[in-house]
């Protein structure tokens, strides 16, 4: 460097001025903290977020939510993380905000309007008939702005560079779909559906039923199979607690398998079962069963019986175990 660039250089500040970097102490924390995401972060956001608060070293969330969407996101630390499948797995619950005669480039508020019609003279009766007519087993068209991959790719990712990609439907199931309001231009719809579900693909088919065209203005997930909003907290109630009260916020992994029977085993059958060994119960068959020790709060793990046998799915270790119980 010339002398003249020298004395052009801005001038770095001494090393000594520089504050020095806080290394953040992590602690191994092992259970279930409800969420109630904010809008406009994205979920891996608000989860790293939480994370920080917490100081944990190991954490993961159930299952995406879109910034414009906020509500019910389970986040599991430690060895929580081994049974979020569940939660994915899970059927959700939402409240859906639909914008009647608005239909975007994303179906959502955040893209561009495409067209603008009147709806004022929908009616609540119509809007009935037509969700009836999504109620039950459907097919979907996956939208080109979501996070499905495409050769390692995000479709969002080429709709934003205006490549439409061929995709496949898939086959979801709408529970059952509830009118909470209707009002001038909106309408409000409490809906029960398997994971997968793209909200936003069925408001666009619910306003094409109506003739007018609809986009999504707002959702909120308020329910992840026997998860619900009761008990959660938002990043900014969580942030004002004292730090060594927010611990104290996370629940049992359990949680996330509560639609699922329970089976309890005495202190030798535990031990087994820890091991990854089959067991013989005298219990019916089940998909997923809870499994615990002798004592009342002992979650071992997650389980499944066939033909009267019990087979481990994902375990705690022994350690886990007694971590869950001293919290």
């Amino acid at each position: 460097m010339t002398e003249a660039a020298a004395l052009a250089a801005p001038a770095l500040a001494p090393k000594e001025s520089r504050p020095p970097r806080v290394r953040v102490q992590r602690r191994a924390l092992h259970g279930v903290l409800l969420l109630d995401k904010p809008l406009g972060l994205s979920s891996n956001d608000a989860l790293q977020k939480a994370k920080w608060l917490l100081r944990a070293e190991k954490a993961g969330h159930t299952g995406t939510l879109d910034p414009l969407a906020t509500g019910l996101l389970p986040l599991c630390f430690g060895a929580a993380t081994k049974f979020s499948q569940a939660s994915l797995d899970a059927d959700k619950r939402y409240l859906a905000t639909l914008a009647l005669g608005i239909r975007t480039t994303t179906g959502d508020a955040e893209g561009e309007v495409l067209e603008r019609r009147d709806a004022d003279g929908i009616t609540a009766v119509q809007i009935a008939s037509a969700c009836a007519a999504f109620t039950g087993e459907i097919d979907q068209m996956p939208p080109m702005y979501s996070a499905l991959k495409h050769e390692g790719r995000a479709l969002y990712e080429y709709a934003r560079a205006g490549i439409e990609i061929e995709r496949k439907s898939r086959r979801v199931t709408i529970h059952a779909i509830d009118i909470v309001s209707v009002q001038a231009g909106t309408v409000t719809l409490d809906v029960r559906c398997t994971k997968g579900t793209y909200i936003r693909t069925l408001a666009e088919d619910i306003g094409t039923a109506l003739g007018c065209g609809a986009s999504l203005a707002a959702l909120r997930r308020t329910g992840s199979g026997g998860l619900t909003l009761d008990g959660s907290i938002t990043l900014t109630a969580l942030e004002a607690l004292p730090e060594e009260q927010r611990a104290a916020l996370l629940t049992s992994p359990d949680r996330l398998l509560a639609d699922a029977p329970e089976l309890r085993l005495d202190a030798a059958e535990a031990a087994r079962f820890l091991s990854g060994l089959r067991r013989r119960v005298t219990a019916p068959d089940a998909p997923r069963v809870r499994v615990y020790g002798p004592e009342l709060r002992a979650f071992l793990g997650s389980a499944h019986i066939t033909s009267g046998e019990l087979i481990a799915d994902r375990l705690l270790t022994p350690p886990e175990v007694q971590a869950l119980l001293a919290a």
